[in-house]
C-alpha cells in the first residue's frame, strides 16, 4: 500500500491526479497523514513568538491545508461519482473525524486571537490580503471561535454528530435510489423512449444481473425525465412513485430519521452560536444577510407561480380528459406544448447528439467569448474509463484541464455537480486548474448515438459555467481560488452559461441531426423561442416549494423539530400550504427524504441560491443582449467582473461597479412569466 499518489503533488501534466497508481485502501491512510500534516502547521503558527501579522500567520495559514485539500478532492469526487463499498467505509469512518479536524483549527483560541491581531492593523495590507483577512474573522467567529470552553466542547460534539448523519444521510439515499430503480419486463411498455435510451435501461438492468429486462435508474429531482415521453401510464405512474418513495419507506434505508436529526442538532449549534435558527447563521455570511430577506423573495414569486401552474393545468386535463397527476403532467405538457408551439421537444432528440452539444455548443461558446481552446488528451486517465479529459487553453497559453463524466452509474450519485482537483493560485504556485463535470445521462449501447434530453442539454451548459469558473478565476490565495465565492452567488456564474443554449449562432453550430447531417429547420428554433415560458408556472412552483421547505425546516428552534419521521409529510404540506403552493399535480422538486442539498449537499438552508442568483443572471443575460451578445470584448468584461475574480473581493460590490446599479428584479419576473 501507497499513499504517494494521492500526499505528494502529481507530476502528471497539469498536476492532474495520477488516478491509475490510487487504490481503495489508500484514501484512509492518506487523509489521516494529510491531518496531522495540517496540525502540525497550525502547532508552529500558534508556537511562532513573534508578534502576529499576515505574513507569520495568514500566509502559512492559507497553506497548511494544501495537501489535504487535494486528497480530499480526489476523495469526495470518487465518493460522489465512482463509489465502492470500501470507500464508502473511509466517508463514514472520516466524516465526523474531519469536522474535529476542521473544529482543532477554528476553535484554536491562540490562532483566532492572531488572526484578530492581523485584522486590527489590515488597512496596511493590499485589498486582496485585506479581503482575505476578513473573511477569516467572519469565517472563526461563525465557527465558535469566541464561545467559551465550555460551548466550544458541546459544539464540537454538535459538529460531529451531524457529519456524521449527513454522510448517513447520502449513503442511504443512494442504496435505497438503486433499490427503486423500476424493472420493467417488456420492452413494450417502454413505448414513447428512444431507442437509445432503452438500450441503455436493458445495459442497466443486465449491470444488476437481470438480462433481457430493463431497469429505469432514478435521478435526484422528483421529476424523472422519462415522464415526459412514456406513453403507458401506468408506467410512469410507477416511475413517478418510486422516484418519490426514496427515503421514506422505513427500514434500513429511511432517511427521514437522519433528517429530522440533522436539523435538531444544526438548530442547537446555530443557538450555541447566537442565531435564532440556523437559516439566520448561514445567510448571516451570504450574499441574502437573513432568512427574511429570502422568504420576501420566495414569498414574493410563490403566488404568482401557483397561480401560471393551475392555468397550466387546465390546459393538460383539457387535453388529456382526467384530472392530472404528477406523473401525466410532464407527458401532457409536450403534448400541449406540441399543440400550441408546434413543438415536441423529444422528437428534436436526433439533433440534440452529445459530442456535437459538447463540442460545437459548449466549447464553441466558450472559445467566442473566453479565447478558449480544447484538446482532448487521450494520454491522460480519468478515475473512470466512461472520464475523458480536455486540455484548455486561452489565447494559446495552457490554463489547465477539463475532465467530464457524462454517464449514469450505480456507483454515482444522482444529480449532476462540478468539483475540483486542483485549483489556481499565486500562493502555491498553480497558474492552472484541473475541474470535473459530472452528469447522469444514460449510456446507450456501444455503437448507437448519446441523445440528449433539453433538460440534459441545459445541466451541460449550466455545469460547464461552474467549470469556466474554476477554470478562469484568478487569486493569489488558495482559500480564494475558483467557485470559493458565497454560496447564494456561486450559482449564478453556471446560469448565465446557460443563455448560450438558444443563442443563434450557437444553436445553429451544434444543432444538426445527427444521422443527416441537416441543421435544425429555423422555424422550428423560432416556435421553441417562443415556447421559453411555457411550463414556466410547473418550473417555478417546484422549484419554489423545495426552496420554501429547505428554509422552513432550518427556521425552527431545536425543540420545534418533529421526532416523529412520519411528521415530515405533514410538515411540508403545512409550508407548502402558507404559501399557496400545496398543489398535488406539482410536487416539490425535492422532498425532505431525498433533498440531499439540504442534508448532505452544503445547500442547507441555501437552495434558495438558485433563485436568488438568477436575479443576477437575468439582469446579465440582458446586459448580453444589449452589448452583442457573443463577443470576446463581452467576454472579457464578464471575467474582469464576475468569474475571474473568484473570492477576492465582494461579488455584489464587483457586479454594482460593472453595472453601474445593482441587479434589479424586473428581468427575472419577465423570465419567469411573472410579470
Amino acid at each position: 500500500m501507497t499513499t504517494d499518489a494521492l500526499l505528494g503533488v502529481s507530476d502528471l501534466p497539469f498536476q492532474l491526479p495520477d488516478f491509475a497508481r490510487i487504490r481503495d485502501e489508500d484514501y484512509g491512510p492518506a487523509i489521516e497523514a494529510a491531518m496531522a500534516e495540517q496540525i502540525a502547521a497550525i502547532a508552529a503558527i500558534t508556537a511562532d513568538p513573534a508578534p502576529a501579522d499576515f505574513e507569520n500567520t495568514v500566509v502559512p495559514l492559507e497553506l497548511s491545508g494544501s495537501t489535504l485539500s487535494r486528497v480530499l478532492g480526489v476523495f469526495h469526487n470518487k465518493a460522489s461519482a465512482d463509489a465502492t463499498p470500501a470507500v464508502d467505509v473511509v466517508r463514514s469512518e472520516f466524516a465526523s473525524r474531519l469536522a474535529a479536524h476542521s473544529d482543532a483549527i477554528r476553535l484554536d483560541p491562540v490562532l483566532w486571537e492572531r488572526i484578530q491581531a492581523v485584522a486590527a492593523d489590515a488597512e496596511r495590507l493590499e485589498p486582496e490580503a485585506a479581503y482575505l483577512v476578513e473573511r477569516y474573522v467572519t469565517g472563526f467567529r461563525l465557527a465558535g471561535a469566541a464561545l467559551g470552553e465550555d460551548d466550544k466542547s458541546r459544539l464540537r460534539a454538535l459538529n460531529e454528530e451531524i457529519s456524521r448523519n449527513e454522510t448517513a444521510f447520502e449513503l442511504a439515499l443512494q442504496a435505497d435510489s438503486n433499490d427503486l430503480g423500476l424493472v420493467v419486463e417488456d420492452a413494450a411498455d417502454l413505448d414513447g423512449l428512444t431507442p437509445g435510451e432503452i438500450s441503455a435501461a436493458a445495459a442497466a438492468a443486465e449491470a444488476r444481473g437481470l438480462a433481457g429486462q430493463h431497469l429505469l435508474t432514478l435521478v435526484l429531482p422528483t421529476a424523472h425525465p422519462h415522464l415526459s415521453a412514456l406513453t403507458d401510464r401506468e408506467v410512469r405512474r410507477r416511475l413517478s412513485q418510486a422516484q418519490r418513495l426514496r427515503g421514506a419507506r422505513g427500514g434500513e434505508h429511511d432517511t427521514r430519521t437522519l433528517a429530522l436529526s440533522v436539523l435538531r442538532l444544526r438548530a442547537e449549534r446555530a443557538r450555541l452560536l447566537g442565531f435564532v435558527s440556523h437559516a439566520a447563521a448561514v445567510t448571516a455570511d451570504n450574499t441574502a444577510g437573513t432568512p427574511e430577506a429570502v422568504r420576501s423573495l420566495l414569498e414574493r414569486l410563490a403566488a404568482p407561480a401557483a397561480r401560471n401552474a393551475r392555468r397550466e393545468q387546465e390546459a393538460l386535463a383539457a387535453q388529456a380528459g382526467f384530472a392530472i397527476e404528477p406523473w401525466d403532467w410532464a407527458f401532457y405538457a409536450e403534448r400541449v406544448r406540441a399543440a400550441q408551439y408546434d413543438v415536441d421537444l423529444a422528437a428534436l432528440r436526433p439533433w440534440f447528439e452529445a459530442e456535437r452539444v459538447l463540442r460545437d455548443g459548449v466549447f464553441f461558446a466558450a472559445e467566442r467569448l473566453y479565447g478558449l481552446t480544447f484538446v482532448e488528451r487521450d494520454d491522460l486517465e480519468g478515475y473512470h474509463p466512461d472520464v475523458r479529459v480536455f486540455e484548455v487553453s486561452r489565447d494559446g497559453d495552457p490554463i489547465g484541464l477539463y475532465l467530464l463524466d457524462l454517464y449514469t452509474r450505480d456507483s454515482k450519485r444522482g444529480g449532476a455537480w462540478m468539483s475540483s482537483f486542483v485549483d489556481q493560485s499565486v500562493l502555491t504556485g498553480s497558474d492552472t486548474a484541473v475541474v470535473v463535470n459530472n452528469l447522469n445521462v444514460p449510456k446507450p449501447a456501444a455503437g448507437e448515438a448519446t441523445l440528449l434530453t433539453w433538460d440534459e442539454i441545459r445541466t451541460l451548459f449550466h455545469e460547464f459555467g461552474h467549470a469556466l469558473h474554476g477554470l478562469l478565476a484568478r487569486a493569489t490565495y488558495p482559500s480564494q481560488a475558483g467557485t470559493a465565492v458565497f454560496r447564494d452567488f456561486v450559482e449564478y456564474p453556471s446560469q448565465v452559461n446557460e443563455m448560450w443554449i438558444l443563442w443563434p449562432e450557437v444553436l445553429s453550430n451544434y444543432a444538426v441531426h445527427h444521422e443527416t447531417g441537416e441543421p435544425i429547420p429555423e422555424d422550428v428554433v423560432a416556435r421553441i423561442r417562443s415556447a421559453e415560458t411555457f411550463n414556466e408556472g410547473f418550473g417555478t412552483s417546484e422549484y419554489l416549494a423545495a426552496a420554501l421547505i429547505d428554509l422552513a425546516w432550518h427556521e425552527l428552534a431545536p425543540e420545534d423539530v418533529p421526532t416523529d419521521p412520519d411528521e415530515v409529510q405533514a410538515f411540508e404540506q403545512r409550508a407548502l400550504a402558507a404559501v399557496g403552493l400545496d398543489n398535488p399535480a406539482v410536487p416539490p422538486r425535492y422532498s425532505t427524504p431525498y433533498f440531499a442539498h439540504s442534508f448532505s449537499s452544503g445547500y442547507a438552508s441555501a437552495y434558495y441560491s438558485y433563485i436568488w442568483s438568477e436575479v443576477l443572471d437575468a439582469d446579465t443575460v440582458a446586459w448580453f443582449r444589449e452589448n452583442g451578445g457573443l463577443t470576446r470584448a463581452n467576454g472579457d468584461q464578464y471575467v474582469e467582473h464576475v468569474i475571474g475574480i473568484g473570492g477576492t473581493r465582494d461579488p455584489l460590490e464587483s457586479y454594482a461597479a460593472w453595472r453601474g446599479r445593482p441587479a434589479p428584479i424586473e428581468p427575472l419576473l419577465v423570465r419567469r412569466g411573472l410579470t
